[in-house]
């Protein structure tokens, strides 16, 4: 299925409801791109760029929250954070 604007604006609108409680912990969220392949790519910041559970914080918490506001994303990965820590 090709990506829409309305898609990206949705991603963007899952994006902005999470983007307060990464704040509270004193990181960010950046919003990329969505490939061809309906990958939402993001950037952690701050705190969250740095921290030992991003990645787990990036698939429990983001990924979840956008792939149930936006059924046609397959994935969520954050193009800064390491996938193979020991967290992952």
């Amino acid at each position: 299925m090709p990506i829409t604007a309305s898609t990206e604006g949705e991603v963007q609108s899952a994006i902005e409801a999470i983007r307060p409680a990464l704040q509270a912990d004193g990181g960010d969220i950046v919003f990329k791109e969505i490939d061809a392949d309906s990958v939402v790519h993001v950037e952690l910041v701050g705190a969250c760029g740095t921290c030992p559970v991003s990645t787990m914080t990036l698939k429990a918490g983001v990924e979840r929250i956008i792939k149930d506001r936006v059924p046609e994303i397959a994935a969520v990965v954050a193009d800064n954070v390491d996938t193979d820590s020991e967290f992952s």
